[in-house]
């Protein structure tokens, strides 16, 4: 019996499905899927390629009810801009859930990546984030540091701007652009602790392996999004910043304490496995465990990607795309 298979390349899905509330919903679901503990997620497959100062991930889910599950795979070629080339691309397959055959292969190169990773944020920020933020902040200049923003932007909407990175003309660039998506006062600041002293909502958006925010930098009423550290060795936010934080809250605290910002912590002895462990995102959005309590309250979300957001969204896509790309028959 033939089978057909819908291929959809990234011009498609772009015209579909971008950064707004419903994408934003569209995640929020899948963290409160996790809270049900029903969700079959492995641990991410991760491969380092150093003599290509590449890596690559793999991340999976299945979420009891939807008709579909996604396998994503997730290069990033850090050396390809000197060949004129994206450093990261990719793709999604998505599954029956019935039946296991692919449905559909969503050629995004990462597209669909980015638009959940940058919603995930927009849901730590609508869930952790004081109500009122007049000064947002982001330490990166990446792509990610402009989604973030401007995801942040769609549930906090701030006043004013401030972005910092290592490189000053590429924070420029950044806050250039963040100025003219988002029509709001942005200023690029060579100081990442003038950003944390002057902000009420900070993203970290960095590949970096050594802390980019120190743990003196915080102050009541503040809320940190990292999502930089997905992969073992990364480390964006100081250890003793976890331990201060009125609430640590992790997107998956398995994946977190091997590839997210409590690995550095577990790893320095200032955090133990006789402490609590962090509450997830998914439930603090469910009511079973204790967010920002109030607004002087400082409270960090760590973010390393899970497979439930790539099968939210894969299936968000198969709704709004049912027809489009091509088909190909087996």
């Amino acid at each position: 019996m033939a089978h057909d298979i819908q291929i959809v390349t990234e011009a498609q899905l772009k015209e579909a499905v971008s950064l707004d509330l419903t994408s934003v919903d569209v995640v929020e679901r899948a963290f409160l899927a996790l809270a049900s503990g029903k969700v079959v997620m492995p641990p991410i497959l991760s491969m380092e390629l150093a003599e290509a100062n590449g890596e690559v991930d793999v991340k999976a889910a299945y979420i009891p009810g939807f008709d579909g599950f996604a396998i994503k795979v997730s290069p990033g070629f850090f050396d390809n801009p000197k060949l004129g080339l994206p450093s990261l691309n990719g793709l999604m397959i998505l599954f029956s859930a019935k039946t296991g055959l692919v449905e559909a292969v969503y050629l995004d190169n990462g597209y669909l990546t980015d638009i959940r990773t940058a919603a995930a944020g927009a849901v730590a920020a609508r869930h952790l984030a004081p109500q009122t933020v007049e000064t947002a902040g982001v330490i990166g200049s990446g792509v990610q540091a402009r989604l973030q923003m401007q995801a942040a932007h769609l549930v906090r909407p701030f006043k004013r701007l401030l972005v910092s990175a290592r490189n000053m003309e590429r924070a420029e660039a950044c806050a250039g652009d963040l100025a003219q998506s988002l029509g709001i006062e942005v200023e690029a600041v060579a100081n990442p602790a003038d950003v944390l002293r002057e902000s009420q909502l900070v993203v970290t958006t960095t590949p970096s392996r050594d802390p980019v925010v120190s743990a003196d930098w915080l102050h009541p009423g503040l809320h940190i999004t990292a999502m930089g550290s997905d992969q073992t060795g990364k480390n964006e936010i100081d250890p003793r910043a976890l331990v201060a934080a009125d609430a640590y809250i992790c997107d998956a605290v398995s994946q977190c304490r091997v590839s997210g910002e409590l690995e550095a912590a577990l790893a320095s002895g200032l955090w133990s496995d006789d402490r609590q462990a962090p509450a997830e995102l998914g439930a603090v959005i469910a009511g079973q465990a204790p967010g920002r309590r109030s607004d002087q309250d400082v409270t960090i979300c760590d973010l390393t990607g899970t497979g439930a957001q790539d099968t939210a969204i894969a299936t968000h896509v198969r709704a709004m795309l049912p027809n489009a790309g091509s088909v190909i028959a087996t």
